[in-house]
Formats: structure tokens, C-alpha cells, sequence
């Protein structure tokens, strides 16, 4: 600790800096309530009011409302001409995440499972968020249900009253609901409903699966009746009871479900020429007879009942979706007595004609291959069944096209920075019979259709003429030639672009010398912190395998087609690595991010090799509360407690807000997440130093640590930082919570191990200005000697989080090697339209990219890294390049190793020619629209 607190005091020198003196950069106060900001239109080079209709304070939780948000009301339509089952095929090519499935009728619309990505996945796909009524969860976890806080935001978001959806879950729903009150309003979570047994915490025994074995109704209306039957394992651990016997232990998030949909039977033909022959005149009691009602003949003493005069009725269709995600859980399945009625079997036929037309198994590929599951399939025989869960066979079929597309198109252009996407290369992909499961024990021999799941495969219910599977939804594959082609015939330039851009790298291995041109040498700053040759003196001798920068997530707010919302992985290669953010699909993204290879360092994920970064993390470290940046992890921690089952290893570091204590203490009731939770306030330099001290026995009985933030440090944040008087002003000076030295010191050893392993010399969290408990974080390496003794400094990356400019970031920036700055909003070209753009991001507390840009510049960094940019931009910002000579735009997947920093601001204006024909316009009522209630 003694190496931080000298850092400490180079980190933060005094602000009396001359830097404050620069008329280049101001700090804005924020504008007070009654203030209406506007937006800036490109297109029509107009400033309008923000647009009310999508509510961002309420999509982020901070909506102060009490009034319950409404949930769709709409007129059902018994005779439905349309009904289908649809894979939505969330995870499907990265195997992190369940798939969804969509039951859709005219007027309704039901999703069972919502898993990481599901918005992200519907946007792409055209699907209207806005129109489903019931999301059902076959489980409680993050592989089903990680999806979920961000959509209830967006929906909540919506409109001027926002909007709400029905949710149903096993009763362990209700902790992950309780989880979710730390940052999602009630309002949102009103229509959650939970059923099943309920655990008793004092006596958490496992309820007998006699119990469980009757169905639940859970909607039965004109349209369908959908049932539950729920799965709860035999014996997952065992407690000792006072007598000595072990019982069975039950504990959240065990529970499965299997779900019945029945739609209602299709009358038979009404026949006039029937009912006139039994002395019916034509009029109101044809309409009683085809409603299902007897009536009395005109002409005759008898009673005309329906089946006299309709022709044959057509069965309504049933399907299954089961979830049996292990052996045991097949053990309870198996018990199920009240799924007899729908089997088929020769000495077993149903009453009525209720046969099973489709079963969905969401069951993964080991459990299916035990011969035990496919004997109770085979009770099934003549159902279509569509295998849905986890398999090879959708590996490297990429469900976001979109954003693969821009993937491939990068990396032709730069593959240094962007790694190929690695989709559209398996052979044969589109076969459609079991490939793995084809081998596995037992045989499908007896089931007529057995067939694997694929990206948006329909099953038609209704109309009963196009009953069965339909694949003309499924994407189409392109091959990457194909992608190439089609940029090189757009934008012809291009080619010569990738012998420039790949000769920038031969000039930098020759010559390891500063490759700006000489117009843009007159812009260069003064760094006297450099060496001779322009570049600093810790990336002298750097080795490929030191350091790499990964940006998974460069978007805001909510997922759109082309960038995933906000996370960084810090990869230290041998040493493990570092999350810094770690918003919705952070794990499917890792998984996405394919082989790398250049000059012998190999740097894989991909399916498999996300696996390992997984394993060896070493921090997580979290900047707030909002749900773009922390709504990953569950699902991060969720998979590595997987990995590492049954292996010693110590529990991950998780940095946050203490909010997010809250939440995952409260979500850990379902799910281990196996992590050791650090308050960001602990981080910052004078509290690292405060308890440097009381390590030393220096100043035990002096310390106060009550203070939030580190008021040591806010007290020094200028005054025209907030209004005054303002919520945020006493928000940044109000004391935390009492700290408890004998739980918190522990725990900062830890951190002091974590970072040594990690071969960091300190990680620092600093507070900024954007809301509550807002952080940014340095990060600086130890310093290492080289082959003849020179001591060189090690490099140090900063990350802004969400925030207005302030001078705790400058101060923490000043001689960084990297600064990683959001940029909410875009430059504005035109003067006269800067002020609107500066007064949205003050309002919004973000920073405009040109702010960031001088933040850069006034700290003297080294290279500014610009990311987390509005989704009404979603392929690339505006920008102006005259004042970019040491920045880059950041795009999801870039990769950016420490020793390519020099060429980083080269490759800028080769990026703007991949995208020249892009128009660059005000898109934020369509993204509104996309990311959560639009499109299909």
C-alpha cells in the first residue's frame, strides 16, 4: 500500500494546475430543473425540444413516480388466422444465453425466456417489443432471465406513461424481483407474478415432487390456455436435521418448468342444408349452433344439437416446451403424471384427440443424450420435436448479422485493431437433422421428426393448412468474400486503404517513430513527459503480450443493431484480466470476439476461449449503477462459479457503487455468484491512503472514513461543477454509510493481492460527475527494467465512466498512456448549434466529443480512446479530424494491443472512408423504436 499512497500523491497534485487557466475547456453547471434541453437534428440542421415520448430518467430508473406503469389492453381474436411458435435465437451462435421462444397470435404475443441480448436480438430481427404481453421463464437465472432488467427499463421508458409487460416465474422469481428493486422502479414490476411452492428461508426443505405434480393455469382465455408444471429436483444438497437424518435442500433458482400451450379446437363447417332438413329456418339460431349452443328446430319437436349440423372438428394444436436443465430435474419429469394425457403412444391413446403437435426442449445436449429423456420423448412420437438447446451445430452462425457484417468489413480494412468476426465458416451448417445428438446413447428412431433449432425457424399452428415447420425466416449465410465484394463495389477506394493502413504498421516496426504528417505536426502539444522520438517512455520496448485493450460495448443506453452497451476487458494476457463495466451481453460478446493472431501472440476467445478470460479474472470493477453498465454481471459471475466448480481458486474482486452491493447480495439468493465486494469509495486515493495508515498503526484513533467518495478530494471539485443548491451538489458532499474497518480492511488486502497479481501498481477510483456514486478508475502498471538495467515507467489507462467534464478526471488523466472518454453526443461542425449540443449533455450529465477531445489534450494523454456513443449514432459518430490527431473512435470488438498505440490516430480517417456513404442524422426516435418497441 505504500506504492499507492506514493502514486496517490502524484495522481492528484494540487488544482492550482495551470490548466485551469485555459480558456479551451469550461466546466457548465448543470441547468436547472425548469430548463428544457433540445436536441440537434443533423439532418435538417435544426434544434428541436428532446423528444417526450421516450422518458430516459424513467428507462434508467430514476423516475421518482409512483403511479403504476400500464400494461396493454387489447381485443383478443378467438377465431385467429395466424398463430405460429418462432425460435428467437439468442445465444444460439455463442452459446451464453438461452434462446427465446415467441408464441404469437393476431392480437397476442407471448415470449418464454428472456436472456441476455433479447432487445439487441429483436431490434436486428424486426421484432416488436412493444407488442408482447406475457414473457414466461422456464428458469430463474441469468441464462434465462438476463435480458430482463433492460427490457422492463425500455418499456418502462416508453411513451409518456411508459409501458409495462406481464411476467410469470416459478416462486423463485420473486427474489430475482427483489434483486432488481436496487435499480429499477416498483412501478415497472407491478404485473410480476410468481407460482409454486414458496420457500420457507427457515426451513428450506425440498417439497415432494408429488406436490408439484398438477398443472398450473396460468392464462385460459379464447385465444390459448397455457399451463405450468414445475420441476424441482430430488436432492441437490443435503441438511442435517436435529435427529441426525440428512433431508433434501431446496434453495432458489433449482426450480425448472415444463409449459403446456393449448389452443382452443377449430368447429367444423356449418352445414345450411342440414339444419334446413331438421326444421331450421336461417337466422339467429344458425349463429347459436356454430357458437357451440343447442337450439330448438322451428318445424320439428326436437332439439338441433351442434354436432348435427357442423362438419368435423379440427383439434387445437398443443406444444410443449420443456426446460430439464440436469439429470435430476429428468427425475422429476419423469414422475409427471399429468403429461400422460397428451402421449401418443399405441396402448396409450389420449381421450379427445389431444395429441402433442410440437415439443421445444430447451434441455442442453447432456441431458438429452441420457436414454432415460429420450424414452419420455418417444411417448411423443408423431410431435415435431425441435431441439433448442445449447448445440455445436449454431456455433459461428452469427444471429446479429448487422454488426458481423461490420465486423468483417473492419477487419479487411484493419485487422490489426479488429479481429475477425470468424462467422459464416462452418461447412454445412444448414443441415437440419441432429448432428450431435444423432451418436449420442439411444436412438430417435421411434420419433418421426427430430430436428435441431435454428435462428428464427417458425412452426405454424394456425392456419391448420400450413401446419408444420417453415424455414424461410432462417437467415440466409454470406460468405465473407461475399462481404468484401460488396464493399469494394461500393466504395472502390477502399483497397488502396488496406496498403496504406497496413503500411502504417511496417513504418512503425522500421522506424518506431511518430508517423504524424507534417501539416499535423504544427498541432502537436508539448509533451515533455515523451521521449526524443515522440512516443512515452513505457512503451519503450513494450512486449505485444503486455497489455490489450478490448471494447466489447462502445453504445449507451440500450443495445441497437451495431454497438452492445458499455464494457471493456483490460486483457494483461498471463496475469488474467480486468472488466472495467459490464453492461447486457458482456459475456456473449467476449464470446464473439474471435481468434487473434499477429506476430506470434496469439489472443483467442470465441466460444471456448471466453471461457478462459472467464476463469482468470482478476477485478470487475463497475463505474454506476445504471443498468448499461452492470447488467452483465450476474451472467459473467454466474458462468465463471461454473468454470471453476469443483476446483480450489479464491472468489472474483467486484469494484462498484454500493448500490450494486444491494443488488447482488439480493440476486446471490438464486444464484452463487462467488464474488468479494469492494465500494468504489474505498478505491479512491485518500481512502487507500487513510487505510495505508491504519495498516502502519500511523493514524488508527484519527481516521474518519465516514466521508463519501472521498471528501478529501470532493472538496476540491470547482463549484461550477453543479448548480448551487442542486440534487447533485448534495449528492457528491452527503457522508456514506459508516464504515466498518474490521469487515472493509480484509477485503482492501485482497484488493492489494489483486493487483499485484495483476501486475498493477494501483487501481484507483476517482469520483466524477454524471450521478449518485459515479466513479472513474485509473489504472497504472509496475514499472519494469529492461535487458541492461534502465528502469522504465509503467503505462496507465483511464477510464472516464459516465460523466461531465471535471476536474478529478483531468487531474487523474494528466501523462496517462491511454484515456478511454465517453462521448455521448458528437461534434457539431456548425457554431452555431454547439450550445444545443453542449446544454443536451449537460442535462443528460454527459460529455459532448469534443469535450472529451480537450479533456485529452489538457491532461497531455497520450491517446484518447472515444466510446460509449448515443445510439442515435450507431455506426459511427460525426466528427472533425483537425482536432483528432492523437484520438480514436472506438467500435465493439476493436482491439487495441499497447504496442500499436503509436498508429491508433492514423487509422482514423481510413475508418471515415469505410463509412463515407453512411448518412449521419438525428436517429433517435428510430432507435427508440428499434432497440425496444420497434421493427418486425
Amino acid at each position: 500500500m505504500a506504492q499507492l499512497s506514493k502514486f496517490r500523491h502524484c495522481l492528484f497534485p494540487s488544482l492550482s494546475s495551470p490548466f485551469f487557466s485555459k480558456p479551451s475547456l469550461q466546466f457548465h453547471s448543470l441547468i436547472t430543473a425548469s430548463a428544457k434541453p433540445h436536441r440537434y437534428n443533423l439532418r435538417t440542421k435544426t434544434t428541436t425540444p428532446m423528444d417526450p415520448t421516450f422518458n430516459k430518467r424513467r428507462a434508467q430508473g430514476r423516475d421518482a413516480s409512483k403511479k403504476d406503469l400500464p400494461l396493454k389492453v387489447r381485443k383478443l381474436n378467438p377465431i385467429n388466422t395466424i398463430s405460429y411458435l418462432q425460435i428467437l435465437g439468442t445465444g444460439m451462435d455463442t452459446q451464453d444465453t438461452s434462446p427465446s421462444v415467441l408464441l404469437f397470435f393476431d392480437n397476442q404475443r407471448f415470449i418464454f425466456n428472456a436472456g441476455e441480448g433479447l432487445q439487441r436480438f429483436c431490434t436486428e430481427h424486426k421484432i416488436k417489443l412493444s407488442k408482447i404481453d406475457h414473457i414466461f421463464l422456464s428458469r430463474v437465472c441469468s441464462e434465462t432471465a438476463g435480458g430482463l432488467p433492460g427490457l422492463l427499463l425500455t418499456l418502462a421508458g416508453m411513451g409518456e406513461e411508459g409501458m409495462s409487460v406481464n411476467i410469470w416465474g416459478p416462486s423463485d422469481f420473486k427474489y430475482l424481483v427483489d434483486a432488481m428493486r436496487s435499480f429499477i422502479p416498483n412501478a415497472a414490476m407491478v404485473h410480476t407474478k410468481s407460482f409454486g411452492p414458496i420457500f420457507n428461508t427457515d426451513e428450506p426443505t425440498v417439497p415432494h415432487q408429488s406436490k408439484l405434480l398438477d398443472p398450473i393455469v396460468l392464462i385460459d382465455d379464447e385465444v390459448v390456455k397455457i399451463s405450468a408444471t414445475i420441476l424441482q429436483p430430488n436432492c441437490i444438497e443435503t441438511l442435517d436435521s436435529p435427529n441426525g437424518k440428512k433431508k433434501p435442500v431446496a434453495k432458489p433458482g433449482d426450480m425448472s418448468v415444463v409449459y403446456v400451450c393449448e389452443l382452443p379446437e377449430i368447429k367444423g363447417k356449418f352445414d345450411p342444408e342440414k339444419a334446413k332438413a331438421l326444421g331450421l329456418r336461417p337466422g339467429p339460431k344458425y349463429r347459436e349452433l356454430q357458437l357451440g349452443n343447442s337450439v330448438k328446430s322451428d318445424h320439428q319437436n326436437i332439439m338441433v344439437h351442434p354436432s348435427d349440423v357442423l362438419g368435423p372438428s379440427v383439434p387445437g394444436p398443443i406444444v410443449l416446451l420443456v426446460d430439464c436443465p440436469t439429470e435430476s430435474h429428468l427425475e422429476a419429469l419423469l414422475s409427471v403424471q399429468s403429461l400422460n394425457s397428451y402421449c401418443d403412444q399405441l396402448d396409450n391413446l389420449p381421450e379427445g384427440g389431444k395429441v402433442v403437435t410440437c415439443v421445444i426442449h430447451l434441455t442442453p445436449a447432456s441431458v438429452v443424450s441420457c436414454s432415460n429423456y429420450q424414452k419420455w420423448m418417444r411417448k411423443f412420437g408423431s410431435a415435431q420435436h425441435i431441439m433448442a438447446g445449447h448445440e455445436k451445430k449454431n456455433v459461428e452462425i452469427p444471429i446479429l448479422k448487422a454488426s458481423a457484417r461490420i465486423a468483417t468489413r473492419l477487419n479487411y480494412l484493419c485487422p490489426q485493431f479488429f479481429p475477425a468476426p470468424g462467422f459464416w465458416s462452418l461447412p454445412n451448417h444448414n443441415s437440419s437433422k441432429i448432428g450431435s445428438l444423432a451418436s449420442s446413447e439411444g436412438s430417435f428412431s421411434e420419433i418421426s421428426e427430430v430436428i435441431s433449432a435454428e435462428n428464427l425457424l417458425k412452426f405454424t399452428l394456425r392456419p391448420f393448412a400450413h401446419l408444420g415447420l417453415d424455414r424461410s425466416y432462417i437467415p440466409t449465410t454470406v460468405a465473407t468474400s461475399e462481404i468484401i465484394d460488396e464493399l469494394l463495389s461500393e466504395i472502390p477506394e477502399v483497397s488502396e486503404a488496406v496498403k496504406h493502413v497496413s503500411q502504417l504498421w511496417q513504418e512503425s516496426s522500421q522506424t518506431k517513430e511518430d508517423l504524424t504528417p507534417v501539416v499535423d505536426r504544427k498541432m502537436m502539444i508539448e509533451e515533455p513527459w515523451l521521449c526524443a522520438n515522440g512516443i512515452p517512455a513505457c512503451l519503450e520496448n513494450i512486449r505485444r503480450d503486455d497489455l490489450e485493450i478490448v471494447l466489447l460495448g462502445t453504445g449507451s443506453s440500450q443495445p441497437s443493431k451495431y454497438r452492445n452497451v458499455s464494457s471493456i476487458y483490460i486483457n494483461l494476457f498471463s496475469k488474467g484480466g480486468l472488466l472495467l463495466d459490464c453492461g447486457e451481453g458482456t459475456l456473449g460478446q467476449l464470446k464473439r470476439r474471435q481468434f487473434y493472431h499477429i506476430l506470434n501472440i496469439h489472443s483467442i476467445y470465441g466460444v471456448t476461449g471466453a471461457d478462459d478470460a472467464v476463469r482468470t479474472l482478476r477485478c470487475i470493477w463497475i463505474s454506476h449503477i445504471h443498468a448499461d453498465h452492470h447488467t452483465g454481471l450476474a451472467r459473467i459471475l454466474a458462468r465463471r462459479c461454473d468454470l471453476l466448480r469443483g476446483v480450489p481458486h479464491e472468489p472474483v474482486l467486484v469494484i462498484g457503487p454500493r448500490q450494486l452491493k444491494r443488488y447482488l447480495d439480493a440476486y446471490q439468493r438464486l444464484e452463487d455468484l462467488d464474488m468479494l465486494f469492494l465500494d468504489c469509495k474505498h478505491t479512491t486515493a485518500a481512502s487507500l491512503d487513510a487505510f495505508e495508515d491504519d495498516f502502519q498503526g500511523n493514524l488508527a484513533s484519527s481516521q474518519n472514513l465516514n466521508n463519501n467518495n472521498g471528501d478529501s478530494n470532493a472538496s476540491k471539485v470547482d463549484s461550477t461543477l453543479f448548480a448551487k443548491g442542486s440534487r447533485m451538489q448534495s449528492y457528491f458532499k452527503r457522508p456514506g454509510s459508516p464504515v466498518d474497518k474490521d469487515a472493509v480492511s480484509p477485503i482492501l488486502k485482497k484488493f492489494k493481492e489483486v493487483i499485484q497479481e495483476a501486475g498493477l501498481k494501483a487501481l484507483i477510483s476517482f469520483p466524477v460527475v454524471h450521478c449518485p456514486q459515479a466513479f472513474g478508475v485509473v489504472l497504472k502498471a509496475e514499472e519494469r527494467t529492461n535487458s541492461v538495467g534502465k528502469v522504465i515507467p509503467g503505462w496507465k489507462i483511464v477510464y472516464s465512466g459516465d460523466t461531465r467534464p471535471c476536474p478529478e478526471l483531468i487531474e487523474a488523466s494528466r501523462g496517462a498512456t491511454v484515456l478511454i472518454h465517453e462521448a455521448n453526443l458528437p461534434i457539431v461542425i456548425q457554431a452555431t448549434f454547439e450550445d444545443a449540443m453542449v446544454e443536451e449533455a449537460i442535462a443528460r450529465n454527459h460529455s459532448t466529443t469534443n469535450e472529451a477531445i480537450e479533456m485529452g489534450d489538457s491532461a497531455n494523454v497520450y491517446r484518447t480512446v472515444l466510446t460509449h456513443f448515443s445510439q442515435r449514432y450507431p455506426k459511427i459518430p460525426v466528427f472533425d479530424e483537425t482536432h483528432m490527431h492523437k484520438t480514436c473512435i472506438a467500435f465493439d470488438m476493436m482491439s487495441i494491443n499497447v504496442a500499436d498505440l503509436q498508429v491508433l490516430p492514423k487509422v482514423l480517417p481510413y475508418l471515415k472512408l469505410l463509412f463515407k456513404n453512411e448518412m449521419m442524422v438525428d436517429e433517435s426516435d428510430d432507435v427508440v423504436e428499434a432497440a425496444v418497441t420497434s421493427a418486425s
